[in-house]
């Protein structure tokens, strides 16, 4: 199967894990059953060893290229970067995409219905980590029949997902290409996150996490969203994009009135993406997935984090982004720094941490050299 940009794509759901094979995850829970959400661009060699797989951020989904058969005009989050011609080229590999354990977009999350009450799971949903998303992606690679995975991409939570796949099955994996993310979460990312939980738990219509009959809560879920937006860019492109100017130029009348139609574009431009969010994500599932971004910690069972990091020795791509102030670029260095087989390259840009989704040239640049090594 070719990827162009016409190509619609259909998400395929397959279940991985049942009442005789349940997932042994982190918090001692052997959990089941699960559904995996995922997508395939190109073909796999007869080998089994020209996979990559693609690991998404926070809100993200399996769909990363093409148009999907659910929703024709959605085109997805990483169209850019995945197809023919393309770095992740799907004449030479085959992508594999899917949704990570605890998502919304189809995989066994906390809004996925509990077989046993009929009902959603909320907050009786396990608690993931990181290491059980990529237990689950490792299922995942074995039912496709893939032997070897050509590197591992993802940026943000994706790269925390790559920096495992290393550590955790380093005889499959080639190379790896973490992006603007962490080895262990850092106090100020905990600190965002937790802000972010605190306006979802603090909306009277999150119920306890028991609101999925009465409705989503609505205005916590997109303040999360609104906060999270403010380190996703950066100050330089906000002072750029809107600096101080209204929504409507005509204000003469009161400056200081704060309705609606006189808000600075800065303010609209927050409450457009939380209101965004809303109609296309879980609460629930903010709070579970936010929670395990918090715990994620390479060196956690495993010793000395330099120690932890050295132990990578495959080729490993580490970039960051000069304006990132969620995972700094100072970050990224010292994470390439500790491995011994690394390469570190940075994005030059003002659109801070989410960058790599939108800085197409040098992404490009930087991934296609290195696969091409």
């Amino acid at each position: 199967m070719e990827t162009t940009i016409k190509n619609i794509i259909t998400t395929k759901i397959v279940r991985l894990y049942d009442e005789t094979n349940p997932l042994i995850m982190d918090c001692g829970d052997l959990f089941s059953p699960i559904d995996v959400a995922y997508e395939t661009y190109g073909e796999l060699n007869s080998e089994g060893t020209n996979a990559i797989v693609v690991c998404h951020a926070l809100t993200g989904s399996a769909h990363a290229a093409g148009y999907s058969s659910e929703d024709p005009k959605s085109i997805g989050w990483w169209d850019s970067f995945i197809g023919e011609g393309k770095p992740l080229d799907t004449k030479k590999y085959f992508i594999i995409s899917s949704n990570f354990l605890g998502g919304c977009y189809g995989t066994t999350g906390s809004s996925s219905i509990n077989p046993g009450t009929g009902k959603p799971y909320g907050l009786s949903f396990p608690q993931m980590t990181v290491r059980d998303m990529v237990r689950v992606q490792k299922s995942l690679i074995d039912h496709l029949g893939v032997r070897k995975l050509r590197t591992v991409i993802g940026g943000s939570l994706g790269g925390m997902q790559v920096l495992e796949w290393a550590l955790m099955y380093p005889e499959i994996v080639e190379s790896i290409i973490p992006i603007a993310t962490a080895a262990q979460h850092s106090p100020w990312a905990i600190g965002l996150n937790d802000v972010a939980r605190q306006a979802i738990m603090n909306d009277p219509e999150w119920r306890s996490g028991n609101y999925y009959e009465f409705g989503q809560p609505e205005k916590g879920l997109a303040l999360a969203r609104q906060v999270a937006m403010l380190s996703y860019r950066s100050e330089k492109e906000f002072q750029q994009r809107f600096g101080r100017e209204r929504q409507k130029e005509n204000i003469k009348e009161n400056p200081l009135h704060r309705n609606t139609s006189n808000l600075f574009q800065i303010e609209s431009y927050l409450r457009y993406q939380g209101k965004k969010l809303v109609q296309r994500f879980d609460a629930n599932t903010y709070l579970y997935i936010t929670r395990a971004m918090d715990i994620h910690d390479v060196a956690f069972g495993r010793g000395d984090l330099n120690k932890v990091l050295h132990s990578i020795k495959i080729p490993s791509l580490f970039i960051g982004i000069d304006s990132d102030i969620l995972y700094p670029e100072s970050e990224q260095k010292n994470i390439a720094k500790a491995l011994p087989n690394s390469l570190y390259r940075e994005i030059l840009s003002p659109y801070g941490h989410d960058a790599f989704l939108i800085e197409f040239d040098q992404m490009s640049n930087y991934v296609t050299e290195f696969l091409e090594k």
